[in-house]
């Protein structure tokens, strides 16, 4: 059996990423629009997170639930903005205030639940995105952003982290590897 040493092993680790990456989010962002999702680059910026985290399958799920509380968190910034009875910036400070405090309450008192990261990187997506457009506006923008969130954590994030594995297993079918 051939054996593999370790700067070999990195190196067609990172090939294989670098072809999973290549190959797969250019599906999604292509196919969504088709699916009537303008937002198909959230999916990236939520797949950022997810790897950050250690590309770790059993947090997909409260990282995604912190994502699109994030997007809930947006859609409801954006109302009070519109509707706290006072300037502009008043109202903007005010409604950041408090769901800020919240964001971090909820998320840290629900830890095996909500991955707050996410749920503070889903509110800025959102808040990026519908900000400029108002409630008006936004039409089917947060489930659109959701349909996003969802297919980063899951289709890029895991996705891209299998399928780049399954790469690096079949080039070095055979082999033994020097790593740990």
């Amino acid at each position: 059996m051939k054996k593999i040493d370790e700067i070999k092993l990195k190196r067609i680790n990172k090939l294989a990423l670098a072809f999973a990456i290549a190959f797969m989010p250019p599906i999604w962002a292509t196919l969504s629009s088709y699916a009537g999702i303008q937002t198909g680059a959230v999916a990236l910026i939520v797949a950022g997170l997810y790897v950050t985290n250690g590309n770790k399958k059993k947090d997909a799920v409260r990282i995604t639930l912190g994502f699109l509380l994030g997007d809930l968190f947006s859609v409801v910034a954006i109302w009070l903005m519109e509707n706290i009875p006072f300037s502009v910036n008043i109202n903007t400070y005010m409604a950041l205030f408090v769901l800020g405090a919240a964001a971090v309450l909820i998320g840290e008192s629900l830890p095996k639940v909500i991955f707050t990261p996410g749920l503070l990187c889903g509110w800025a997506i959102g808040l990026t995105i519908m900000g400029p457009l108002g409630t008006s506006g936004m039409g089917t923008l947060p489930f659109q952003i959701a349909a996003s969130m969802v297919a980063g954590v899951v289709y890029v994030g895991i996705g891209v982290d299998m399928f780049q594995r399954w790469l690096v297993r079949m080039i070095t079918k055979g082999a033994a590897t020097d790593s740990k």
